[in-house]
């Protein structure tokens, strides 16, 4: 089936078309960086990081555009308040979610422009809009005339009328109408030199919307395949990239407009004032990071996802069943001596794969049908199949894994670092566990067998798992 695609502007899936055959471009908000990153930056940047995996899968050559907005009011305030640098403040945030990022398996994008490096971008998508009669200048503010603009609304489904009973203009601006909204801000008193740039209206840095439309055609082109967000984006900040972006050149911004769902926690909407609210890094100190990503990826990335301790768990058990298959299959092709080179992907678990991910990138269904394989490799292990289709069972299931951003790491090497993230949530020394095992085996070779019957049951106690195999005695932690 060919690739097909929800597309908000449309409101509707589509089949997709790329502006040049072969080529996507790919333009993703990124993240506005006055703190460190939370679940609900987890979520988008996890969905589009499995959709362009994907596409390069497919065969699809992919520009990934995602920016960082490192100037803004917020910044400004946090970066006062803790008396830094805005600049450097800025800086230092996005190093920690780069951090985060690397601990979801989040690939690097292929540009990730800062709005600071684009200043004169901007000022010239501005100066095209005033000379067009779509911006005007106020008191060193510039703001863009939303009426002139017959289209504006036609992504949020929105019309002015709704809009103008709503609109109010706020204190300090010289709005001519209160539905306009800011795409150059005046410096104000005692604000820092690092944030203010000289203008053809005077001094002062660029507002929040007009960032995107400047990074976006500027690595993308003027008009490009697919922009994406979350859903929050969809009102005000897509909807005036486009007002903008639209008016300065009068061609189409992006074809296919994507957004990613919301997060909840235990069914209730993230907060700090409710104290739900939940950073990456709060979750990466009692969760391992591929079973985050398992989660977020467990439900369709247009669909709500509810946040709960148990549903993780269940990401993260099925994360160790992957990593304990994967291990299980390479002990298999090491004790048969299996050593030909790399197998042709098995074409139905192939096919079964590409139909979910060519439905609007569905994650979920595409999870399951990986699972699945996981299963079938398993009873091929157990059944002592020929190597060669084991080998052919194991290269799929890593191939389609990767393509979900999931069992990156050797397995072994997997299964020891979170075994011991497991352990530590629940006070567990991994030393003390393995001294235990010690005693044990001790225990039976002197056929003390009620010894060995007790530190099993002292183990469980603690939350530990015995397993005895042929290759001896392994443990995990009991969530």
């Amino acid at each position: 089936m060919p690739l097909r695609l929800f597309n908000t502007l449309t409101n509707e899936k589509q089949d997709f078309t790329p502006v040049r055959p072969g080529r996507i471009g790919v333009y993703v908000c990124g993240i506005t960086v006055y703190d460190l990153a939370h679940i609900g930056h987890a979520r988008m940047l996890t969905a589009f990081d499995a959709a362009v995996r994907a596409l390069r899968w497919m065969g699809w050559q992919v520009n990934f555009v995602r920016n960082w907005t490192d100037v803004d009011d917020k910044i400004i305030r946090r970066a006062g308040e803790r008396g830094e640098d805005p600049q450097q403040f800025a800086a230092r945030y996005i190093d920690e979610c780069r951090r985060d990022m690397q601990a979801l398996n989040i690939l690097p994008a292929d540009v990730e422009p800062k709005a600071t490096e684009n200043i004169p971008e901007m000022i010239e998508i501005i100066s095209k809009l005033i000379e067009r009669g779509h911006a005007y200048a106020s008191a060193g503010d510039v703001y863009f005339s939303v009426r002139s603009f017959p289209d504006y609304g036609k992504l949020s489904k929105r019309n002015l009328d709704d809009l103008q009973s709503g609109a109010r203009v706020e204190p300090g601006e010289q709005k001519h109408d209160p539905l306009d909204f800011a795409l150059w801000k005046a410096a104000k008193p005692g604000e820092p030199a690092s944030v203010t740039w000289q203008s053809p209206w005077g001094p002062g840095r660029p507002g929040w919307h007009i960032e995107c439309s400047a990074m976006s055609q500027k690595y993308l082109g003027v008009t490009f395949d697919v922009h994406g967000g979350g859903k929050d984006l969809v009102f005000p900040h897509h909807e005036n990239e486009i007002a903008q972006s639209e008016a300065a050149s009068g061609q189409e911004l992006a074809h296919y407009w994507l957004h990613n769902g919301f997060v909840t926690l235990d069914a209730e909407k993230m907060s700090k004032s409710m104290g739900n609210f939940k950073t990456i890094r709060d979750l990466l100190a009692h969760w391992d990071g591929e079973a985050l990503r398992a989660f977020l990826l467990s439900t369709h990335y247009r669909h709500p996802i509810n946040f709960t301790e148990s549903a993780v768990a269940d990401a993260d058990r099925r994360v160790e069943y992957f990593y304990e298959t994967l291990a299980k299959g390479d002990a298999y092709l090491t004790q048969k001596k299996f050593t030909a080179g790399e197998p042709a992907p098995v074409d139905e678990h192939v096919a079964a794969f590409r139909d979910a991910m060519d439905d609007d990138f569905n994650t979920a269904d595409a999870m399951a049908r990986v699972e699945r394989l996981y299963h079938v490799l398993n009873a091929s292990i157990d059944a002592k199949a020929p190597p060669a289709e084991v080998a052919a069972l194991l290269h799929t299931a890593r191939t389609l894994s990767h393509v979900l951003g999931l069992a990156p790491r050797a397995p072994l090497d997997a299964i020891r670092e979170r075994r011991t993230l497991a352990a530590a949530r629940k006070g567990i020394k991994p030393a003390d566990v393995e001294q235990l095992i010690a005693e044990r085996i001790a225990a039976r070779k002197a056929k003390d067998f009620k010894t060995a019957d007790a530190i099993r049951m002292k183990l469980t106690d603690a939350g530990v798992e015995l397993r005895d195999g042929s290759q001896g005695t392994d443990w995990r932690v009991l969530l």
